[in-house]
């Protein structure tokens, strides 16, 4: 495949907005995407100031600055990602609003374009089967946020190929994202075992063992985690937790991978998390300290 030289984003959430910011940093153009305006324009203030952060803090030089954000188009249309060289799409962890806009994306992209997916646990061989390019769509999944993690899961599909592979493997590395490889199977690496062990401390809690303090604390100290099991399901999202626990119960059909209801309750209730201000821990109040 030919440089790179132009990304589309589709959705401009934490995961977009974060991709759509490295793509620009790192010389592409970038189509950043979104059927809500609003969204989009959160989104370029979030990237904007992300950016002026690194050059206050000397990571990134003004001139550099200011042509990333040059490089940066935001809009509604997906028309406009007919001439990017990869697609990355960030949107809602659902298999079938996914597959719809894999199916929208196939008819749009040209000829030679990648499919990717920041899927963190979304079957990459089902995407890539509603589309007449099962060879060039893979997965690439981000850590949260893009920006500032290091790592790249990338996942290739029962077709993919050689090519799409190591030219995704190629934008990560121009990313400076360390890259690992996982088989197409339900939460592929990071998930398969980040999850369970989130979804076991909601089992903790809810047949109370302990505390949600006491359970954050024991594992940031306890296993010198950066952020408690419960605290970062809060900034993962609890809706996204329950979503990749049901990918892998249903995937892998094991009752081991069964959400929690305690979960599955916080989820009913709304308490989200970090983003709609409460989940396990309430955010509409000081910082609670752990």
């Amino acid at each position: 495949m030919a440089e790179m030289k132009s990304i589309g984003v589709v959705g401009s959430g934490q995961m977009g907005s974060g991709i759509a910011q490295l793509g620009a940093v790192h010389g592409l153009d970038v189509w950043l995407i979104d059927s809500d305006p609003l969204a989009l324009s959160r989104a370029f203030k979030s990237i904007s100031s992300s950016i002026q952060r690194l050059v206050s803090k000397a990571q990134l030089s003004q001139a550099a600055g200011t042509s990333a954000l040059r490089r940066l188009q935001c809009t509604t249309n997906l028309e406009e990602l007919c001439s990017a060289d990869v697609i990355i799409e960030a949107i809602v962890e659902s298999e079938d609003v996914k597959k719809k806009l894999f199916l929208e994306l196939d008819k749009i992209a040209k000829s030679s374009a990648i499919l990717a997916s920041n899927t963190s646990s979304i079957s990459i061989t089902r995407l890539a089967s509603v589309t007449s390019r099962p060879r060039q769509v893979i997965g690439m999944h981000f850590m949260n946020p893009p920006p500032i993690m290091k790592l790249v899961e990338i996942v290739r599909g029962a077709d993919t190929s050689d090519e799409t592979f190591n030219a995704t493997k190629a934008l990560a590395e121009r990313f400076s994202k360390t890259v690992i490889c996982s088989q197409d199977y339900s939460g592929f690496i990071v998930n398969r075992i980040l999850m369970p062990m989130i979804n076991e401390a909601f089992f903790t809690l809810y047949t109370g063992v302990a505390t949600k303090e006491d359970i954050d604390t024991g594992m940031k100290l306890g296993t010198n985690h950066p952020m408690g099991p419960l605290q970062l399901a809060d900034f993962i999202g609890l809706d996204v937790c329950l979503s990749i626990m049901k990918v892998l119960h249903a995937g892998l059909g094991d009752s081991k991978y069964a959400p929690c209801p305690l979960l599955v309750q916080y989820v009913d209730a709304g308490r989200l998390g970090r983003k709609c201000g409460i989940g396990v821990y309430d955010y509409r109040k000081p910082s609670p300290r752990l």
